[in-house]
């Protein structure tokens, strides 16, 4: 009898069990495969699942079914010898010697099981092959497909919606408060943001001790700069007042002559003639020492440079400080808000991994229901992944040929018949020799006489 065992393209790959072998009488060579092409969505079968197939097959429950469903407790002729035993215990030990007799052997670098069963009534063995195939075949169903598995898993499912639908509805309400959408995302663009900003604080502070220095330079150098400088001058005699000073002169002169012709030299009016010619002539050495001078003056290029640069540096002091300002005010901002965004991206991490966690659980049991959905179809349909490839039939030819049967039967009786005269010759408790005597008597023996092999015989 061969048995196989088929999967279904759409059974999941947890249910994929080992198939095997069945023979009424021996193991059956696996027969040769097609050379299709190979079949990669088929999972191989592992050796626990090969073992566990053939711990299943030699359960005790399943060989007491057989016992009972083929009677082979009536079959044991040493149920004479207990006429009082219980019919559970008949069962018991049927089941026991059906155990020993029966072989199950996992066949190596494959997926099949080799199942076979002694016995001297050949047609007791196809019965018994057939009947361990229907009670293997229930004992399978009942194994890998529990009653109970929609009901559970239709439950679950619905359990596991209502979970969904709380998580979702968490995370969207949570959303509509705070009024963020990724928490964790606007998250990092503001620290991004706060991190620029704060690098550009930090640039208007350089700047504004900077510029801070410049003005004080700038204040230093207009207090040693004059505000205005000459760019011209010019020297000139006044011709007016010489010529004025000069015609004096003369009239002085001239009266001097006049007075003199009158008067003596030493006459008070010609002395003080003579005075008035000399502070003229004074008068006319001083202007011709000292000539008229024009000076031209006008704003020094240094002071007006530094001055402008000094204005310039304060308008771009004023300009940082109020940008300094308000980069420091948006630092505070950013901040403040950074930390409430940090709070509520770990808030909506958590519900967006509780809403995951809920979502993979829904798909799962709806997943696990499909498949005991499936299952419980194939139970009604008496539909399992176990195929019977091959019916146990009754051997036409025994196991053991007549002839090799009795040559084990002679090698046998010789080997008793000499192992019996071995035993009775041993077993003997007549004393053969004076050593015997003396060994097991403990007494001396004074004669012997030896008796005839024909007399010993008679005797």
């Amino acid at each position: 009898m061969l048995w196989r065992l088929s999967m279904p393209s759409w059974v999941p790959l947890t249910e994929l069990m080992p198939a095997f072998w069945c023979a009424a009488a021996g193991p059956i060579p696996p027969q040769p495969r097609s050379r299709a092409p190979p079949d990669f969505s088929r999972v191989e079968v592992t050796e626990e699942e090969l073992n566990s197939e053939v711990e299943l097959l030699k359960d005790d429950d399943v060989l007491r079914r057989v016992v009972q469903s083929t009677g082979l407790a009536a079959h044991d002729w040493l149920r004479r010898l207990r006429p009082h035993e219980s019919h559970a215990a008949q069962v018991e030990r049927a089941a026991k010697k059906l155990a020993g007799r029966l072989k199950v052997e996992p066949i190596k670098k494959t997926d099949l099981i080799a199942v076979s069963y002694d016995s001297p009534d050949p047609q007791l063995a196809a019965l018994v092959l057939q009947s361990l195939t229907s009670t293997y075949l229930e004992k399978h169903m009942e194994v890998h497909r529990p009653a109970g598995q929609l009901r559970f898993f239709d439950l679950q499912t619905e359990e596991s919606r209502r979970q969904l639908e709380a998580a979702k509805a968490q995370l969207i309400g949570f959303t509509n408060r705070h009024g963020v959408v990724m928490a964790a995302q606007q998250r990092d663009l503001l620290l991004q943001r706060l991190e620029e900003t704060d690098a550009s604080y930090k640039q208007t502070q350089a700047e504004m001790s900077e510029c801070g220095r410049r003005v004080q330079e700038l204040e230093a150098q207009l207090a040693k700069l004059p505000e205005r400088t000459v760019t011209q001058i010019r020297t000139a005699d006044n011709p007016e007042l010489l010529r004025t000073l000069k015609a004096s002169l003369l009239d002085l002169e001239l009266k001097r002559t006049q007075l003199l012709t009158k008067f003596e030299p030493s006459h008070r009016l010609v002395r003080e003639i003579e005075q008035q010619i000399v502070q003229a002539k004074t008068a006319i050495a001083a202007e011709n020492l000292a000539p008229v001078r024009d000076e031209t003056t006008d704003q020094d290029a240094n002071y007006s440079w530094a001055r402008g640069e000094l204005q310039k540096a304060q308008v771009e002091m004023k300009g940082l400080e109020a940008r300094e300002a308000t980069t420091r005010e948006h630092l505070g901002e950013y901040r403040a808000l950074a930390r409430q965004l940090g709070e509520e991206a770990i808030t909506q991490d958590d519900l967006t991994s509780s809403e995951k966690a809920a979502e993979e659980n829904y798909l799962l049991y709806v997943k696990k229901r499909e498949v005991a959905r499936m299952g419980d179809a194939l139970d009604q349909g008496r539909i399992v992944d176990v195929a019977i490839a091959e019916q146990p039939v009754v051997p036409a030819l025994p196991v053991w040929p007549a002839s090799v049967v009795v040559l084990a039967g002679f090698f046998a009786a010789l080997t008793s018949g000499t192992g019996a005269a071995f035993a009775a010759d041993y077993l003997d408790p007549a004393l053969r020799t004076p050593e015997e005597v003396l060994a097991c008597l403990e007494i001396p023996v004074l004669a012997s006489l030896p008796i005839e092999r024909d007399q010993r015989l008679s005797a």
